[in-house]
């Protein structure tokens, strides 16, 4: 059985905004009325302390986050701020770090119903990203001696800059994205970018998915792999141009869970963008990501190394 990582404090005030932070809840309503878990099934995290951002964030950054107020290093995240926002920013990526633990102590698959803020910068917030949890969740496992090689595989519609900037000088964690190119961001180098052109179709997406990474993984042979299941490669996403259907993404989040599986690697995924009109159709594409989950977890099996 997979492990499914949520709090009700995910769902935070941020206005009028494209980035909804309702899905949350609606994901875990969803998942209870569909049957497919229990309220009981949900494990509940700690927030991150500041030890465990400044694993990947700067100090003053992070006592910039705390006073609840824009400055230079917090206006970039496009976003209001308060202490609501940043205290569940904090949640979020605390349940990423759990989520994490949980998936590589009992060799599982595992999904926090947040996180996948990977535009953070260590000293600066970025994309509506205000801490990269990503980062945080794998550099808590290294530090805690759970895991020595990681992986993350970001399939958000936008490149993760802030996590491939943040382990740019780190072997050891292999950052792979696969994204739209002529959209935001400023790209970094990730270990291996597949930059897709403008109305990409699915066809196209998932071929180059298919053959690039069985092979990156095969390459790095992680033990661990945080998989960041960005909504927004749909079709009619406002803040991008790839043409994947509800289809296409769950084909999407078989290929790259059951490449793991396959490996005997522990997972964990995350939410990160979703931007379509209709917040439910953020809601089914991320429910996808949840029964491939419960499709594969139980098939997971030795390590890597094994």
């Amino acid at each position: 059985m997979p492990r499914f990582v949520y709090s009700p404090d995910y769902w935070c005030d941020v206005g009028a905004h494209v980035f909804r932070t309702e899905k949350y809840h609606l994901l875990h309503e969803k998942m209870i009325q569909e049957g497919v878990a229990r309220p009981d099934d949900f494990v509940v995290p700690e927030p991150a302390t500041r030890e465990d951002l400044e694993l990947v964030h700067r100090p003053d950054y992070v006592r910039d986050l705390f006073t609840y107020r824009h400055t230079a290093r917090t206006v970039r995240s496009e976003m209001p701020i308060s202490r609501q926002i940043v205290e569940a920013f904090a949640l979020g990526a605390g349940g990423t770090m759990l989520a994490c633990r949980l998936a590589v102590t009992e060799r599982t698959l595992s999904m926090n119903l947040a996180g996948g803020f990977h535009h953070a910068f260590p000293d600066w917030a970025e994309g509506f990203c205000y801490i990269n949890d990503v980062a945080v969740g794998v550099a808590r496992l290294r530090h805690d001696g759970l895991a020595r090689k990681a992986m993350v595989v970001d399939c958000d519609l936008h490149q993760g800059n802030g996590t491939a900037f943040i382990f740019r000088n780190e072997p050891d964690v292999f950052t792979f994205s696969i994204h739209e190119e002529m959209v935001y961001p400023v790209k970094q180098q990730s270990d291996l970018d597949i930059g897709l052109p403008s109305f990409c179709d699915g066809d196209l997406y998932l071929s180059e998915l298919r053959r690039r990474l069985p092979a990156a993984l095969d390459r790095h042979r992680p033990e661990f792999v945080l998989y960041v299941a960005g909504a927004d490669p749909y079709e009619e996403d406002l803040l991008g141009t790839l043409m994947l259907d509800l289809e296409d993404l769950k084909t999407r989040d078989e290929i790259v869970l059951g490449a793991c599986v396959e490996r005997g690697i522990p997972a964990t995924a995350v939410l990160a963008g979703g931007y379509a009109p209709r917040v439910e159709d953020t809601v089914q594409i991320h429910y996808g990501t949840v029964n491939t989950l419960l499709d594969l977890s139980p098939r997971l099996g030795p390590s890597a190394d094994a």
